[in-house]
């Protein structure tokens, strides 16, 4: 019996050591140039605007052609319409396949080529260019009954009839301090939503456009500078800081016409305030708008008539913090009902009203969030939401009946779900991912019934890296929060020893960082250090997403402190683990992680070491629109200002610290590093300093990207 448990025991060694043996380990030049996570995804995939067909791009792996091919969702047909091949012109410019989208009547599709807009009829086979300019076309829409495209250049709006090719000035009064129908840089950066990425609107009966009109000349300039060249080159952006004036803004419809005129919409007689959304009402005949003032606590929902401009409130809220504004509301082909998202139980849900601003129903309730609504089945009176009501960490998708009743989660694997849902209601594509599993795509049924995956699994090329499943976990904090937190262990992991401990922070509003999702590259880097010995540990601290706007609003007028406050909970946590080396716990964070980073080393000496990439240093150096939403206005908020800059602090450096910045951050402005830099030579404090030139914030160069992670990993390994 004993010879054969040996037998036994010797065999499971063998088979675990050659398991093991097989393992290889991971590298950052590994990570940064062989995983392709979306590699196996259909590419460029949409739905067509009418039928139940969806279409993604293939490339033939003998030649190298990529093709256009249109699946039917039902049984899995297949056709190829359109190959690169077919898309060479007689001048050579490069009109590309990937850009393609289709008209409404699925006639044909749009594309762009050599900075100018091309038409591709699928009846004709042929090949029409629509534009022909030395400057670009940007922001380019086309109209719902598929006879124009739309876009702007250098700053104004034109309409061209795609079959004449006959184009329209809308606007002539464009210039570079008057942008019409294209977003200043502050609104696409703060105000927009997922996929909103627009400045005008195509009515519905295709007869009008809705646009927005920004006077820039108020706000100040600010110089983007490459060291580069022999002479340095200068790009001037405008910027308006915290307490700058920004942009006026004004909201005109357009008549489609050889002699187009704009009707301005009445927004106010208050100039210093936000248009943040636009909608047309599916009669066509009014635009409904968002009207938010400075403070972003008073946030009104207006109807306007677009024959006088003349509007009315129909809906207001305000909120003595600030007001979320998200992308959640669609108005019904009845142009009697609207759907209307809102904080105002605390969390994130769902209301139906009528066009006179009378509440219909409370379409979602409880406390958990509606995190995305993603389309409505009108024939049904349902719609499809994104929630987190199961599992915090996650992304459901649900659905309601718009009187409230009939909750079902339809979604059913783990994780997170993107979905896309098709034109006519009856199947929706499901993008989902898991923390070991990159993202694959799935066909549902509306009902959630999977009728096939679309996609490969992806993954295989994992397998042989023996990657560790972090452990989610809640504790909680002296002050009875409950925190939701992710732990990543070394493999072989021996709980007699003591680890040393990296903590990754984001920290900041509307961001969640312990989620069951995949993490790709970055993930992959923490999993390196796993396999070098490290814990990586992360937390979810107070006024970050997902629990509802009473765990978000506690930050106001004072970054930094409650943050860190929950973060050093996590310390005390980590401290009473046998297993964690108290006196080796890092910290790393970019963006909001890297201001969160720098605050920790000037506010406390629980960490040891620091990586701190494109920090805010001073919110006074941040944009009006995200930082008075959190701060106020500077005039009103001095000491919060002051108390929440690491510049001021300084002085006060604790621990080691490597602070990475790109020159040519347009988002985070390399001055602030520049301004933190000067602060700790005054306090003669010894750090570490990594720049890349001609890098923006995500510093995302392939070369740059291996460069900084190689470096961070030299960091932590001396440092930690």
């Amino acid at each position: 019996m004993r010879s054969g448990n040996s037998l036994i025991l010797a065999l499971i060694l063998l088979i675990t050591s050659g398991l093991f043996a097989q393992s290889e380990q991971l590298t950052v030049q590994r990570i940064y140039r062989d995983f392709n996570f979306t590699e196996h995804h259909l590419t460029q995939l949409k739905w067509l605007p009418q039928s139940e067909q969806f279409s993604y791009i293939e490339t033939d792996t003998s030649t190298g052609i990529k093709r256009l091919i249109v699946e039917n969702a039902s049984d899995g047909a297949v056709k190829a319409v359109l190959n690169q091949e077919e898309l060479q012109t007689d001048d050579s410019v490069n009109v590309s396949l990937s850009s393609y989208r289709w008209i409404p009547d699925e006639t044909g599709m749009i594309l762009k080529g050599g900075g100018d807009v091309w038409y591709y009829s699928i009846a004709d086979q042929d090949l029409l260019r629509l534009t022909n300019t030395g400057a670009s076309e940007e922001e380019i829409q086309i109209s719902p009954d598929s006879r124009y495209i739309s876009y702007v250049r250098e700053y104004n709006l034109y309409v061209t009839d795609i079959i004449s090719g006959k184009e329209q000035a809308l606007t002539t009064d464009g210039n570079d301090q008057l942008f019409n129908g294209k977003l200043d840089w502050v609104y696409q950066e703060e105000l927009v939503g997922r996929g909103i990425f627009k400045g005008y609107w195509w009515s519905p009966d295709s007869r009008h456009i809705a646009y927005l009109q920004f006077d820039e000349s108020p706000v100040p300039d600010y110089p983007l500078v490459d060291e580069i060249p022999y002479h340095p080159d200068i790009e001037i952006m405008q910027y308006p800081k915290a307490g700058d004036p920004n942009p006026v803004v004004k909201l005109g419809v357009v008549n489609i016409s050889n002699s187009p005129e704009t009707t301005w919409i009445d927004v106010g007689n208050e100039t210093d305030q936000y248009i943040p959304r636009v909608y047309w009402i599916p009669d066509g005949d009014q635009v409904a708008f968002m009207r938010l003032d400075r403070y972003q606590q008073h946030l009104e929902f207006l109807l306007a008539d677009i024959s006088d401009g003349e509007s009315r409130v129909i809906l207001e809220e305000t909120d003595p913090y600030w007001i979320n504004i998200e992308d959640q509301v669609h108005f019904f082909d009845d142009s009697e009902r609207f759907l209307w998202g809102s904080d105002r139980s605390g969390y994130r849900h769902l209301y139906l009203y009528d066009l006179k601003g009378n509440l219909l129903s409370e379409m979602t309730r409880g406390a958990w969030v509606v995190t995305e609504f993603v389309g409505v089945d009108e024939q049904a009176d349902q719609v499809y939401v994104l929630t987190n009501k199961h599992d915090v960490k996650e992304r459901q998708l649900y659905r309601v009946d718009t009187d409230g009743s009939q909750l079902t989660r339809l979604s059913e694997q783990a994780g997170t779900h993107e979905i896309m849902l098709s034109p006519r209601r009856q199947f929706y594509i499901d993008k989902t991912s898991d923390v070991l599993t990159p993202a694959q795509q799935n066909l549902h049924t509306a009902d959630g019934e999977l009728v096939r995956i679309i996609s490969k699994k992806p993954g295989a090329s994992l397998a042989r890296y023996n990657l560790q499943m972090p452990e989610f976990f809640t504790f909680e904090g002296d002050s009875g929060h409950t925190f939701y937190a992710s732990m990543l262990k070394p493999p072989h992991f021996d709980p007699g020893k003591k680890y040393p401990v990296l903590v990754y922070v984001y920290g900041g509003p509307h961001a969640q960082v312990v989620r069951r999702n995949f993490g790709r590259k970055r993930h992959l880097w923490h999993q390196m250090l796993a396999q070098k010995g490290y814990i990586v540990f992360s937390m979810d601290n107070r006024g970050s997403y997902g629990r509802g706007h009473h765990w978000e609003q506690v930050i106001y007028k004072n970054l930094g402190a409650t943050e860190l406050r929950d973060q050093l909970q996590g310390v005390k946590y980590l401290k009473s683990l046998s297993y964690v080396d108290p006196d080796r716990i890092g910290i790393w964070g970019w963006s909001y992680g890297g201001y969160m980073t720098l605050y920790a080393l000037t506010h406390t000496d629980a960490f040891s070491t620091g990586i701190s990439i494109a920090p805010v240093t001073d919110w006074r150096n941040y944009d009006t629109i995200y930082t008075e939403r959190y701060m106020g206005l500077p005039s009103e908020n001095p000491d919060g200002y002051k108390r929440s800059a690491p510049t001021n602090f300084a002085g006060d450096l604790s621990g080691n610290l490597l602070l990475v910045h790109g020159t040519t951050d347009d988002n985070v402005h390399f001055q602030n590093s520049m301004q933190m830099i000067n602060e700790l030579i005054d306090a003669n404090k010894d750090f570490n300093l990594m720049i890349y030139p001609r890098q923006k914030h995500g510093i995302n160069p392939t070369k740059d990207r291996i460069h900084l992670y190689e470096k961070m990993t030299k960091f932590i390994e001396e440092n930690l």
